[in-house]
């Protein structure tokens, strides 16, 4: 029996926990958003020569050998730490399957759409993972917090401005993606923590690595270049980068404050559309960046306060 047992955490203590968690939830979703942009703007270049599940599929290959290289060097697939069979659990084979189905529904839904009414659809996605962590994770959502979700989202709409004539069927099979999507992420908090991010990372690539593949056979293939591998080989990169911050960001926290930073993801599209295609916002735009930015502030000043009153409580 053991000699001392730590003492319970006051709800004080907790909260400052769980305002740590979030933090860093917050910082991984942020830059995990930059990764995916990254990912994004390079797979748009190449696509303009390779069908769409052959590029999903050589990038998944390139990805899954960069993460597998991580793991072993990390020690989870050889060695003392080795824990590979965990990729086998049910939760961790759930979540990918979601990952690999959500991401091929979505990108068939974007080849048919136009690019700003599936950013548009796809940036709903804190939405439906807030309505989530209320009804299967018992989070405690209050209306502050879904104000500033909804002006974020009305943020995005003014950037993106997608047109009327755009929503048709496959705007359906969109939302269909991004609700996979958020289901994807909520199945990510039913993983146990002794299963290592990386490793859940491993198996969202090789998931959609392998439906990629099933769905460029019917589609054939064209050949490849060198240029094109060595983008897609960086796009890899990023992607698994994404990838592992995403999962962290969605293991730590409280999930309604952490998902709507996924809108930070525009912000650095608007980046690099300038600085690679000189692409400049109209002002309806300017007013959406200015919306996304007071929801952000306005999320990290409201979660600054309740640290405040929650050192305060602490030291009465």
């Amino acid at each position: 029996m053991p000699l001392y047992m730590p003492a319970p955490l006051s709800p004080a203590q907790r909260h400052l926990a769980l305002s740590a968690a979030n933090r860093r939830g917050i910082a991984s979703m942020t830059i995990a958003m930059a990764f995916f942009v990254s990912n994004d703007a390079i797979v748009k270049f190449v696509s303009q020569s390779l069908p769409g599940a052959q590029l999903i599929f050589m990038r998944g290959v390139f990805a899954s050998v960069f993460l597998l290289a991580v793991a072993r060097h990390m020690g989870f697939i050889n060695g003392p730490n080795g824990h590979l069979r965990q990729l086998l659990i049910r939760p961790v084979l759930l979540r990918a399957a979601f990952d690999a189905v959500a991401t091929m529904v979505y990108l068939t839904a974007l080849f048919h759409l136009p690019l700003g009414n599936a950013t548009a659809i796809n940036l709903a996605t804190p939405l439906f993972i807030t309505l989530m962590a209320m009804l299967t994770l018992g989070e405690r959502v209050g209306a502050a917090r879904w104000l500033i979700i909804s002006v974020g989202f009305a943020g995005v709409l003014l950037v993106v401005q997608p047109r009327a004539e755009g929503f048709n069927a496959w705007a359906l099979l969109c939302v269909l993606g991004t609700f996979l999507h958020a289901v994807r992420d909520t199945l990510t908090r039913t993983i146990p923590a002794s299963v290592p991010s990386v490793l859940i990372t491993v198996s969202t690539a090789l998931a959609v690595t392998l439906l990629s593949g099933l769905l460029s056979v019917p589609q054939g293939w064209k050949p490849v270049e060198a240029s094109q591998l060595a983008l897609l080989a960086v796009a890899a990169v990023f992607l698994g980068a994404g990838y592992y911050l995403l999962i962290n960001a969605m293991r730590a926290g409280e999930m309604s404050v952490i998902a709507p930073f996924r809108y930070s993801g525009l912000l650095f599209a608007l980046v690099i559309g300038y600085g690679v295609w000189h692409e400049v916002p109209n002002s309806l735009a300017w007013a959406g960046i200015a919306l996304l930015v007071g929801a952000g502030l306005t999320m990290l000043l409201t979660e600054h306060t309740r640290n405040r009153a929650a050192l305060e409580a602490a030291s009465d």
